[in-house]
Protein backbone atom coordinates (compact mmCIF):
# COMPACT_ATOMS: atom_id res chain seq x y z
CA UNK A 1 0.00 0.00 0.00
CA UNK A 2 1.19 3.07 -0.87
CA UNK A 3 0.59 6.80 0.41
CA UNK A 4 1.84 9.96 0.23
CA UNK A 5 -1.21 11.97 1.98
CA UNK A 6 0.60 12.82 4.90
CA UNK A 7 3.10 15.20 3.03
CA UNK A 8 0.84 17.32 1.71
CA UNK A 9 -2.33 17.18 4.12
CA UNK A 10 -3.72 19.70 5.86
CA UNK A 11 -5.20 17.46 9.53
CA UNK A 12 -7.89 19.53 11.46
CA UNK A 13 -7.38 18.89 15.18
CA UNK A 14 -11.42 17.65 15.78
CA UNK A 15 -11.79 14.88 18.51
CA UNK A 16 -13.71 11.60 16.70
CA UNK A 17 -16.98 11.39 18.61
CA UNK A 18 -19.24 12.50 15.66
CA UNK A 19 -21.38 14.37 17.92
CA UNK A 20 -21.90 17.21 16.03
CA UNK A 21 -23.57 17.40 12.39
CA UNK A 22 -20.21 17.54 10.43
CA UNK A 23 -16.95 17.62 11.88
CA UNK A 24 -13.93 18.04 9.27
CA UNK A 25 -10.95 15.64 9.36
CA UNK A 26 -8.94 16.22 6.72
CA UNK A 27 -8.52 18.22 3.48
CA UNK A 28 -5.91 18.11 1.14
CA UNK A 29 -4.08 18.20 -2.44
CA UNK A 30 -1.64 16.09 -4.63
CA UNK A 31 -0.32 15.82 -7.77
CA UNK A 32 -0.54 12.07 -8.41
CA UNK A 33 2.80 9.87 -10.31
CA UNK A 34 2.02 7.73 -12.00
CA UNK A 35 0.40 4.40 -10.88
CA UNK A 36 0.32 6.15 -7.57
CA UNK A 37 -2.02 3.97 -5.18
CA UNK A 38 -3.72 3.81 -2.15
CA UNK A 39 -5.40 0.73 -0.44
CA UNK A 40 -7.12 -2.20 -0.55
CA UNK A 41 -7.87 -0.41 2.97
CA UNK A 42 -10.92 0.91 4.97
CA UNK A 43 -11.46 4.81 6.32
CA UNK A 44 -12.89 5.64 9.40
CA UNK A 45 -14.95 8.48 7.88
CA UNK A 46 -16.40 9.62 5.11
CA UNK A 47 -13.78 11.23 2.11
CA UNK A 48 -14.19 12.57 -0.95
CA UNK A 49 -11.95 13.61 -3.98
CA UNK A 50 -12.24 15.91 -6.86
CA UNK A 51 -10.15 15.06 -9.83
CA UNK A 52 -8.69 18.38 -11.23
CA UNK A 53 -7.08 16.74 -14.52
CA UNK A 54 -5.49 13.46 -15.50
CA UNK A 55 -7.35 9.75 -14.88
CA UNK A 56 -6.97 6.85 -12.44
CA UNK A 57 -9.51 3.63 -11.41
CA UNK A 58 -11.44 3.72 -8.11
CA UNK A 59 -12.84 0.25 -7.10
CA UNK A 60 -15.07 -0.45 -4.73
CA UNK A 61 -17.80 -3.79 -4.10
CA UNK A 62 -16.11 -5.51 -6.90
CA UNK A 63 -17.08 -2.68 -9.09
CA UNK A 64 -14.18 -0.47 -11.10
CA UNK A 65 -14.80 3.23 -12.17
CA UNK A 66 -12.26 4.66 -14.47
CA UNK A 67 -12.93 8.68 -13.74
CA UNK A 68 -11.09 11.38 -15.48
CA UNK A 69 -10.84 15.64 -15.07
CA UNK A 70 -14.21 16.92 -13.32
CA UNK A 71 -15.11 13.65 -11.80
CA UNK A 72 -14.74 12.49 -8.17
CA UNK A 73 -15.85 9.37 -5.97
CA UNK A 74 -17.10 9.41 -2.22
CA UNK A 75 -15.37 6.38 -0.06
CA UNK A 76 -17.51 5.69 3.03
CA UNK A 77 -16.44 4.60 6.52
CA UNK A 78 -15.35 0.97 6.98
CA UNK A 79 -15.94 -0.05 3.23
CA UNK A 80 -12.24 -1.59 1.65
CA UNK A 81 -11.65 0.83 -0.96
CA UNK A 82 -8.55 0.86 -3.69
CA UNK A 83 -7.74 3.86 -5.96
CA UNK A 84 -5.01 4.25 -8.37
CA UNK A 85 -3.45 6.81 -10.78
CA UNK A 86 -3.43 5.95 -14.68
CA UNK A 87 0.68 5.40 -15.74
CA UNK A 88 0.33 7.41 -19.03
CA UNK A 89 -1.68 10.46 -17.92
CA UNK A 90 -1.81 10.38 -13.58
CA UNK A 91 -4.62 12.51 -11.99
CA UNK A 92 -4.25 14.98 -9.75
CA UNK A 93 -6.91 15.38 -7.21
CA UNK A 94 -7.93 17.59 -3.91
CA UNK A 95 -9.70 15.64 -1.16
CA UNK A 96 -11.82 16.30 1.95
CA UNK A 97 -12.45 13.89 5.03
CA UNK A 98 -15.57 14.50 7.64
CA UNK A 99 -18.16 12.50 9.80
CA UNK A 100 -20.80 13.47 12.03
CA UNK A 101 -24.26 12.89 12.57
CA UNK A 102 -25.71 14.37 9.68
CA UNK A 103 -22.58 13.58 7.44
CA UNK A 104 -24.47 10.38 5.89
CA UNK A 105 -28.09 12.61 5.47
CA UNK A 106 -26.00 15.23 3.67
CA UNK A 107 -24.79 12.92 1.28
CA UNK A 108 -27.79 11.17 0.29
CA UNK A 109 -29.19 14.78 -0.40
CA UNK A 110 -26.64 15.03 -3.07
CA UNK A 111 -27.16 11.73 -4.27
CA UNK A 112 -23.93 10.48 -3.28
CA UNK A 113 -23.96 7.11 -1.60
CA UNK A 114 -22.09 3.82 -1.18
CA UNK A 115 -24.07 2.11 -4.15
CA UNK A 116 -24.01 5.53 -6.02
CA UNK A 117 -20.28 7.45 -5.31
CA UNK A 118 -19.22 9.01 -8.39
CA UNK A 119 -20.04 12.27 -9.49
CA UNK A 120 -19.22 14.45 -12.41
CA UNK A 121 -19.21 18.10 -12.91
CA UNK A 122 -20.66 20.52 -16.27
CA UNK A 123 -17.28 20.95 -17.85
CA UNK A 124 -18.90 24.77 -18.38
CA UNK A 125 -19.03 25.72 -14.68
CA UNK A 126 -15.74 24.98 -12.09
CA UNK A 127 -17.69 26.36 -9.15
CA UNK A 128 -16.65 22.55 -7.86
CA UNK A 129 -13.36 22.91 -8.66
CA UNK A 130 -13.58 26.75 -7.59
CA UNK A 131 -14.77 25.31 -3.90
CA UNK A 132 -12.06 22.65 -4.01
CA UNK A 133 -9.49 25.28 -4.54
CA UNK A 134 -10.45 27.29 -1.95
CA UNK A 135 -10.72 24.66 0.20
CA UNK A 136 -7.04 23.98 -0.59
CA UNK A 137 -5.84 27.74 0.32
CA UNK A 138 -6.96 27.44 3.74
CA UNK A 139 -3.67 25.71 4.58
CA UNK A 140 -2.48 29.40 5.21
CA UNK A 141 -5.22 30.47 7.48
CA UNK A 142 -4.86 29.85 11.40
CA UNK A 143 -7.59 30.86 13.40
CA UNK A 144 -10.23 30.07 11.25
CA UNK A 145 -9.28 27.31 8.70
CA UNK A 146 -11.98 24.59 10.33
CA UNK A 147 -14.55 27.07 10.44
CA UNK A 148 -13.97 27.66 6.75
CA UNK A 149 -13.87 24.30 5.46
CA UNK A 150 -16.78 23.63 7.34
CA UNK A 151 -18.84 26.45 5.37
CA UNK A 152 -16.91 25.39 2.15
CA UNK A 153 -18.15 21.63 2.53
CA UNK A 154 -21.62 22.42 3.11
CA UNK A 155 -21.59 24.93 -0.12
CA UNK A 156 -20.07 21.81 -2.22
CA UNK A 157 -23.11 19.43 -1.08
CA UNK A 158 -25.19 22.23 -2.17
CA UNK A 159 -23.31 22.49 -5.56
CA UNK A 160 -23.77 19.17 -6.39
CA UNK A 161 -27.83 19.00 -5.08
CA UNK A 162 -27.88 21.71 -7.88
CA UNK A 163 -25.98 19.55 -10.31
CA UNK A 164 -27.88 16.61 -9.64
CA UNK A 165 -31.20 18.18 -9.84
CA UNK A 166 -30.70 20.69 -12.75
CA UNK A 167 -33.48 19.25 -14.60
CA UNK A 168 -35.71 20.30 -12.00
CA UNK A 169 -34.60 24.21 -12.81
CA UNK A 170 -33.52 26.47 -15.44
CA UNK A 171 -30.07 26.87 -15.32
CA UNK A 172 -30.45 30.66 -15.26
CA UNK A 173 -32.50 29.26 -11.90
CA UNK A 174 -29.79 27.60 -10.33
CA UNK A 175 -27.12 29.98 -10.69
CA UNK A 176 -29.44 32.80 -9.23
CA UNK A 177 -29.98 30.77 -6.11
CA UNK A 178 -26.73 29.16 -5.84
CA UNK A 179 -25.38 32.70 -5.35
CA UNK A 180 -27.76 33.71 -2.96
CA UNK A 181 -27.00 30.45 -0.95
CA UNK A 182 -23.24 30.96 -0.59
CA UNK A 183 -23.70 34.33 0.03
CA UNK A 184 -26.41 33.65 3.09
CA UNK A 185 -23.90 30.91 4.45
CA UNK A 186 -20.58 32.95 4.11
CA UNK A 187 -22.80 35.60 5.77
CA UNK A 188 -23.56 33.42 8.65
CA UNK A 189 -19.58 31.93 8.89
CA UNK A 190 -17.47 34.79 8.70
CA UNK A 191 -18.73 35.95 12.79
CA UNK A 192 -22.31 37.06 12.09
CA UNK A 193 -22.98 33.67 14.05
CA UNK A 194 -21.90 35.26 17.39
CA UNK A 195 -23.99 38.32 17.14
CA UNK A 196 -27.73 38.81 17.27
CA UNK A 197 -28.58 37.53 13.79
CA UNK A 198 -31.81 37.10 12.67
CA UNK A 199 -33.03 35.40 9.58
CA UNK A 200 -34.13 39.07 8.23
CA UNK A 201 -30.99 40.30 8.56
CA UNK A 202 -29.52 37.68 6.03
CA UNK A 203 -32.10 37.78 3.49
CA UNK A 204 -31.80 41.71 3.91
CA UNK A 205 -27.89 41.40 3.13
CA UNK A 206 -28.55 39.18 0.26
CA UNK A 207 -31.33 40.96 -1.21
CA UNK A 208 -33.84 38.77 -1.24
CA UNK A 209 -37.01 38.43 1.23
CA UNK A 210 -37.40 35.52 4.18
CA UNK A 211 -39.40 33.32 1.95
CA UNK A 212 -37.73 33.15 -0.89
CA UNK A 213 -34.43 32.55 1.32
CA UNK A 214 -35.93 29.93 2.95
CA UNK A 215 -36.95 27.97 0.13
CA UNK A 216 -33.38 28.31 -0.99
CA UNK A 217 -32.63 26.49 2.25
CA UNK A 218 -35.08 23.83 2.20
CA UNK A 219 -34.37 22.99 -1.64
CA UNK A 220 -30.72 22.37 -1.57
CA UNK A 221 -29.87 22.11 2.13
CA UNK A 222 -33.25 20.18 3.35
CA UNK A 223 -32.78 22.66 6.21
CA UNK A 224 -34.12 26.35 7.12
CA UNK A 225 -32.38 28.82 6.98
CA UNK A 226 -33.13 29.28 10.80
CA UNK A 227 -32.20 25.59 11.28
CA UNK A 228 -28.71 26.55 9.52
CA UNK A 229 -27.77 29.17 11.52
CA UNK A 230 -28.73 27.34 14.96
CA UNK A 231 -26.87 24.04 13.59
CA UNK A 232 -23.60 26.27 12.90
CA UNK A 233 -23.94 27.95 16.06
CA UNK A 234 -24.22 24.67 18.25
CA UNK A 235 -21.55 22.43 16.53
CA UNK A 236 -18.97 26.04 17.43
CA UNK A 237 -20.28 25.38 20.89
CA UNK A 238 -19.83 21.91 21.44
CA UNK A 239 -15.73 22.98 20.27
CA UNK A 240 -15.80 25.92 22.47
CA UNK A 241 -16.82 23.72 25.22
CA UNK A 242 -13.27 21.42 25.20
CA UNK A 243 -12.09 24.54 26.16
CA UNK A 244 -12.46 24.10 30.23
CA UNK A 245 -11.01 28.12 30.71
CA UNK A 246 -14.56 28.69 29.08
CA UNK A 247 -18.12 29.21 30.92
CA UNK A 248 -20.99 28.12 29.68
CA UNK A 249 -21.91 31.78 29.82
CA UNK A 250 -18.93 32.53 27.90
CA UNK A 251 -19.47 30.04 25.24
CA UNK A 252 -23.36 31.22 25.48
CA UNK A 253 -22.25 34.74 24.41
CA UNK A 254 -19.30 33.01 21.97
CA UNK A 255 -22.23 31.77 20.00
CA UNK A 256 -24.66 34.53 20.04
CA UNK A 257 -26.96 33.88 22.72
CA UNK A 258 -26.94 36.81 26.04
CA UNK A 259 -28.83 34.53 27.57
CA UNK A 260 -27.26 31.15 29.36
CA UNK A 261 -30.44 29.29 30.09
CA UNK A 262 -31.89 29.79 26.59
CA UNK A 263 -28.28 28.84 24.99
CA UNK A 264 -28.32 25.89 27.45
CA UNK A 265 -32.23 25.07 26.62
CA UNK A 266 -31.61 24.68 22.60
CA UNK A 267 -28.18 22.99 22.93
CA UNK A 268 -29.97 20.50 23.91
CA UNK A 269 -32.95 20.09 21.64
CA UNK A 270 -30.23 20.08 19.00
CA UNK A 271 -27.06 17.46 20.59
CA UNK A 272 -29.55 15.24 23.12
CA UNK A 273 -27.79 16.54 26.42
CA UNK A 274 -27.01 19.86 28.49
CA UNK A 275 -23.66 21.81 27.60
CA UNK A 276 -22.62 20.57 30.91
CA UNK A 277 -23.26 17.13 30.41
CA UNK A 278 -21.24 17.18 27.56
CA UNK A 279 -18.82 18.73 28.23
CA UNK A 280 -18.27 15.75 31.38
CA UNK A 281 -18.85 13.13 28.69
CA UNK A 282 -15.53 15.24 26.60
Amino acid sequence: MSDNHSHQQLDINVDRLHLTDIDIYVSGFQNCEASYYYGPAVRDHYLIHYIYEGKGKFEVNNKIYQLHTGQGFLICPDIVTYYQADKDDPWTYAWIGFNGLKAESYLKQASLTQKNPIFSTDPKNNSIESIFKKMNSTKNLKMVKEIKLLGLLYLFLAELNIIRNNNKLSNSDICTKEIYLKKAVEYIAKNHYNHNLSISKVSSYIGVNRGYLWSIFKDYLNLSPQEFLINFRMDRASKLLKNNSLSIADISRSVGYQDPLTFSKIFKKVKGIPPSKYRKDL
